[in-house]
């Protein structure tokens, strides 16, 4: 793509390589209306933003934000004050400009083209703007690390024939202190602005984002021992600014004071920068943020940024690192493809890579790690745990998942056997969300308190089943457990628990305060699910379905939903089911005292019913031709 010669095009895209990568790139992007773009990360890193350059970001998940988590119309409403910010004075030709990059109230003031480029791995985004009378381009984009969290790299670029003298002040606005509770950055945005307390490590150029102490309105002290992180990379700065109140004395040419910290105003990290650019040349520089940092991980930061130049080897190798860690992660699940069609290629990839941050993958092909079978066995049922305590224990640290299904075959005990039939060593995964609708919760972790790998998955009954369904393509071996947490999520008479998770099934429980709470059975489309996992099960292993069709190892949930009475249907048909809270609470005692199994259908010995596979897929078609109507 030519973007620096030539006038103004219409929108237009087409893949370039950029700084020795693969991107798709948008020219005239900004002609477009805006749009929404998810940043991934093979962390747990989570970036939604604005094609305007307004954004939301943080780790784990909203209550531990960098950016303020609002709503998509907040985000591309919020370029002018959250996240970055750029403002230059150039000298060219003996002759002054002011040119503030991506500033949509300066349009008209330069003729320029603002441009779009996210990697095909889709863990890196640029912004760009190429300024036609200057003759220069300014782009930053956005990375992430594990280590290090969110990296942002500007650039600077002559594209003229003769050197200019440039100031820049450069950087994020907006930044939140650590520990800001999610529910006060949307309702209490000022009364959180007076607990903010952001301080700047002079000799080092850290800056730390912190809350005075807990925001409460009790009489008790509540500490704030974390703090939100940010520093600068690249040739010294001449100053650097902890918020965006003295960016109006930029722009009229007044004295700027660097402070070493500001108190009840927002936070931001500003770098102001001054170089001779020749022509031709180019210079750039890093702000590199993160959250949620402890007092020894603040000490180590300010310990590595006594050698700078060290710590940016150390960032830029970490951003690859990264980059490597997922994209074998996609290819686990067989996103690589080589046609003659790069936009194919590139849309499967796209299409593996959302799949699996929904679905998740299968960690290690069919190798099971013991601790977490163990640990599986004990959530779901104490019971059966104490029975084959020390055999669990016996086994290796992995085991082939057939060689696994065997052995506990040969212990007799058919609980024991519908557990591991049904387990999925998934990871990565994770529930639905993004700022566009108000329900969307998430939490991305990867990874447990000691470090170690973290299995588990967590969606809506709906939206699991198709990921796995794509999913089991690259690992047939697992298409029959997948099959097994389908049907032992039905209820008796032939619906569906409103979520999935590692932990087990999850319904809704009616919040009347709440108007996007409510509670339903889900059937829609379940027929059509199973049938296309029945078929993959077919193809991969025609006879293995036959033998399930006999082995009483499956169960129903018991979910506490009662439909109502014919009558009462007929009465009210918007009204069909009713809430047993008598049989919920009934349920949660079942669980305290068995475990996650306390919420299937129990036997008279109160222990899990079971029945063979047969039974379970007779029931939700006999429950959809009870309901059928006919020419309906």
């Amino acid at each position: 793509m030519d973007s620096y010669s030539g006038e103004n095009r219409a929108v237009h895209g087409e893949f370039v390589d950029l700084a020795g990568e693969r991107y798709y790139a948008i020219e005239n992007a900004d002609k477009m209306a805006p749009f929404f773009m998810s940043i991934v990360s093979s962390g747990d890193h989570w970036l939604f933003i604005s094609s305007r350059g307004g954004l939301t970001a943080g780790r784990v998940s909203p209550e531990t934000a960098l950016f303020p988590y609002v709503t998509v119309d907040k985000v591309h409403e919020s370029t002018a004050h959250t996240g970055s910010r750029a403002l230059c004075r150039v000298v060219a030709n003996y002759t002054e400009h002011e040119w503030e990059p991506f500033n949509r109230e300066h349009d008209g003031r330069f003729r320029i083209r603002r441009n779009l480029y996210k990697n095909l791995l889709g863990n890196k985004l640029c912004f760009e703007e190429y300024n036609r009378d200057l003759q220069l381009v300014f782009r930053y984009t956005w990375m992430s690390s594990d280590e290090f969290g969110f990296i942002r790299r500007a650039e600077l670029e002559n594209l003229g024939d003769a050197p200019v003298d440039i100031e820049i002040i450069d950087g994020l606005q907006n930044i939140l202190p650590a520990g800001t509770p999610r529910s006060l950055q949307n309702t209490s945005s000022n009364l959180v602005d007076a607990y903010k307390w952001n301080e700047l490590d002079t000799a080092t150029g850290l800056a730390l984002y912190t809350l005075y102490s807990g925001i409460t309105d009790r009489a008790e002290p509540q500490a704030s021992l974390r703090a939100n992180t940010v520093f600068y990379l690249g040739e010294r700065p001449a100053q650097r600014l902890l918020s965006s109140a003295q960016l109006n004395q930029f722009r009229i040419n007044q004295p700027i004071e660097e402070l070493a910290s500001t108190r009840g105003i927002r936070g931001a990290y500003l770098v102001r920068l001054n170089f001779n650019l020749a022509a031709g040349a180019a210079t750039e520089w890093r702000l590199v943020a993160d959250v949620e940092r402890s007092q020894p991980q603040v000490i180590d930061l300010l310990q590595q940024l006594q050698q700078p130049e060290a710590l940016a080897v150390r960032v830029e190798r970490s951003v690859d690192e990264a980059s490597d860690q997922l994209a074998r992660i996609l290819a686990r699940a067989d996103s690589v493809q080589a046609t003659s069609q790069e936009n194919v290629v590139t849309h499967h990839t796209a299409n593996v890579l959302f799949n699996v941050l929904r679905g998740g993958v299968f960690h290690d092909q069919y190798n099971i790690n013991m601790p977490d079978f163990r640990s599986t066995i004990s959530h779901f049922n104490r019971r059966v745990y104490a029975d084959h305590e020390y055999w669990l224990h016996s086994q290796p640290q992995t085991v082939d998942y057939n060689t696994l299904l065997q052995r506990v075959r040969e212990r007799e005990d058919s609980r024991l056997e519908a557990l591991c039939q049904e387990y999925l060593p998934i990871t990565f995964g994770r529930r639905h969300g993004d700022p566009s609708r108000p329900w969307n919760q998430f939490a991305i972790r990867l990874k447990d308190a000691h470090g170690n790998i973290r299995f588990s998955y967590e969606g809506n009954w709906r939206d699991i089943f198709q990921n796995w369904e794509a999913l089991t393509q690259s690992y047939p071996e697992f298409i029959e457990n997948v099959i097994a947490k389908f049907v032992n999520a039905s209820t008796v008479d032939g619906y569906n628990p409103y979520r999935i998770t590692k932990q087990g099934i999850d319904w809704e429980i009616e919040d009347p305060e709440d108007p996007w709470s409510y509670i339903g059975y889900w059937g829609d489309h379940q027929i059509i699910y199973l049938l296309k996992l029945l078929e993959a099960s077919r193809n991969f292993h025609p006879h293995r379905l036959g033998e399930l069709l006999r082995r009483d190892i499956f169960s129903y949930a018991n979910v506490p939903y009662r439909i109502r009475p014919l009558n009462d249907l007929l009465d009210d048909p918007k009204h069909t089911v009713d809430y047993a809270a008598d049989l919920a609470r009934e349920i949660d005692l079942r669980v305290e005292r068995m475990g996650a199994d306390g919420k299937l259908l129990l036997d008279r010995d109160d222990q899990v019913y079971q029945v063979n596979l047969l039974e379970k897929l007779l029931v939700p078609l006999l429950a959809k031709l009870g309901n059928l109507v006919v020419d309906g």
